[in-house]
């Protein structure tokens, strides 16, 4: 589609300022076109230019073989608002033209989350953490770049109950406050939130697995792209390449930090611990990336802490992958054994 509908923004009547400040910037009065694909949205200034540009458009189309759909192509005011890819755009009566998650995606997720934890009835806990948490990063991660703080909070609140219902089924001639103390503490470290979900059968060295929130996902706005440039254009490959390493990845603060103290390279090897040469583009990408994630994990790929004793380091934690950690026994044994010291 990249290919077929290329031309498609001059054929809109799309254009660029070349020289001064603003290079990169549309023309005044121009409108401007979103295309993701075949699905496409265009910004005009009057109900006028819309109807024009629509039927400029069609003419461009049919000698492709194409036409609009017209059950779902239509001309709003902005002030009606409208969806596109999974967000919703509308400009509201202060003023403020803001871009949240669009109330059909929001019911989906819902919907997902409920289904999801009512087919783990009879399994453990640590069951429903390892399901959810791929869902919740994932759509966490896609919407981040949008303002979505009010319904990530609402959404914790609704993976609660859920989460608190599933409780009671699995238990129910226990009593509320055990239930709480049971599946119900501040397990993430690095926060002060003791309504957390875990699992305390499965603690380990790394402490309670426990279910994260949609809340946890920092709120990044997204970085508007330089005039035309497309990723198939080779010409810019350099500022696409640039582009993609300034996208932190969704982590938390903490290994964030870490990540960008290292340069996001592993201090054994050397080699990138997370690459991302195409950044996911939609919920269910980044619910695999995260997927992908946890296999290489299991298969001794992903990132863990190590404590620094006895390296260059000294005692601060750093990143490597697992599969560096786990030669560390090896080479240590390669090491010729210290001899016991003289009286």
């Amino acid at each position: 589609m990249n290919v077929a509908l290329h031309g498609l923004e001059e054929a809109a009547g799309v254009r660029y300022q070349t020289t001064g400040v603003r290079a990169g910037k549309t023309e005044p009065d121009c409108p401007v076109l979103v295309r993701y694909a075949d699905d496409l949205v265009v910004c005009c200034h009057t109900q006028w230019q819309a109807q024009q540009v629509k039927a400029q458009l069609a003419e461009w189309l049919a000698p492709r073989g194409l036409a609009f759909n017209e059950d779902k192509t239509k001309i709003v005011h902005l002030t009606e608002g409208f969806d596109y890819l999974g967000v919703n755009v509308c400009r509201y009566r202060n003023g403020k033209l803001l871009i949240k998650p669009s109330p059909a995606a929001v019911k989906r997720v819902r919907k997902r989350l409920a289904v999801e934890v009512r087919a783990r009835r009879g399994s453990n806990a640590a069951a429903v953490i390892a399901r959810l948490n791929p869902i919740i990063r994932g759509w966490a991660a896609y919407y981040r770049g949008v303002v979505s703080s009010k319904v990530f909070n609402s959404l914790d609140s609704y993976v609660w109950r859920l989460v608190y219902k599933w409780a009671k089924h699995t238990h129910p001639n226990k009593p509320k406050t055990w239930i709480v103390r049971r599946y119900f503490g501040r397990f993430n470290k690095f926060r002060s939130d003791r309504w957390v979900f875990g699992d305390r059968a499965g603690t380990d060295e790394h402490g309670v697995p426990h279910l994260v929130k949609f809340s946890w996902t920092d709120i990044v706005r997204h970085q508007m792209v330089k005039g035309a440039a497309s990723p198939d254009d080779p010409d810019r490959a350099d500022y696409w390449t640039t582009r993609r390493r300034r996208v932190k990845p969704p982590l938390d603060g903490y290994n964030l930090r870490l990540l960008t103290r290292q340069e996001g390279r592993c201090p054994l090897c050397g080699d990138h611990l997370l690459t991302a040469d195409q950044p996911p583009q939609s919920p269910h990408e980044w619910e695999r990336w995260w997927l992908s994630v946890t296999r290489r994990a299991i298969a001794v790929e992903y990132l863990v802490h190590q404590d620094g004793h006895s390296t260059p380091d000294g005692t601060r934690t750093r990143l490597i992958h697992a599969s560096c950690r786990s030669g560390l026994p090896t080479r240590s044994r390669e090491k010729p054994a210290r001899q016991p010291a003289t009286p």
